[in-house]
């Protein structure tokens, strides 16, 4: 009896850590709305969720083992893109020419643009990154 007592509680404290990762979310799509700001809503809960961690000190027993949970079930989560990929792939047969130009442009100024924040935060320049890539 003890035991289903502690898999209860366990289970509300795992059910309650979600919840939080969920308000987070909520609030940075809430902060997104109002701010206009050109980032995902989730981005800004994860930053909040870095912020209350750095706060406390670390992260606690529930939030790694919930975290885990998710991460190792992160495939599921999958499943609803899958679908849209079928849903819509008489779509995507007739534009996959526009689809693969986008996906270029995007992955080449993704690279571009990751390239000049390195150089620019690099504390000594262009010449410390080069020299790490060779190491």
């Amino acid at each position: 009896m003890g035991g289903q007592v502690q898999l209860g509680a366990r289970r509300g404290t795992t059910v309650s850590t979600i919840f939080v990762l969920i308000v987070l979310q909520l609030i940075g799509e809430i902060i997104v709305r109002v701010s206009r700001l050109p980032v995902p809503g989730a981005i800004i809960g994860l930053i909040l969720l870095y912020a209350i961690l750095v706060w406390r000190g670390g992260i606690s027993d529930e939030m790694s083992r919930t975290s885990g949970f998710l991460l190792q079930n992160l495939g599921v989560l999958f499943v609803p893109a899958g679908v849209g990929v079928i849903a819509y792939l008489p779509m995507i047969a007739s534009q996959w020419w526009v689809i693969l130009l986008v996906l270029l442009v995007s992955v080449c100024a993704t690279i571009a643009l990751t390239g000049l924040v390195v150089a620019r935060l690099s504390p000594r320049g262009v010449e410390t990154v080069k020299a790490v890539a060779r190491s």
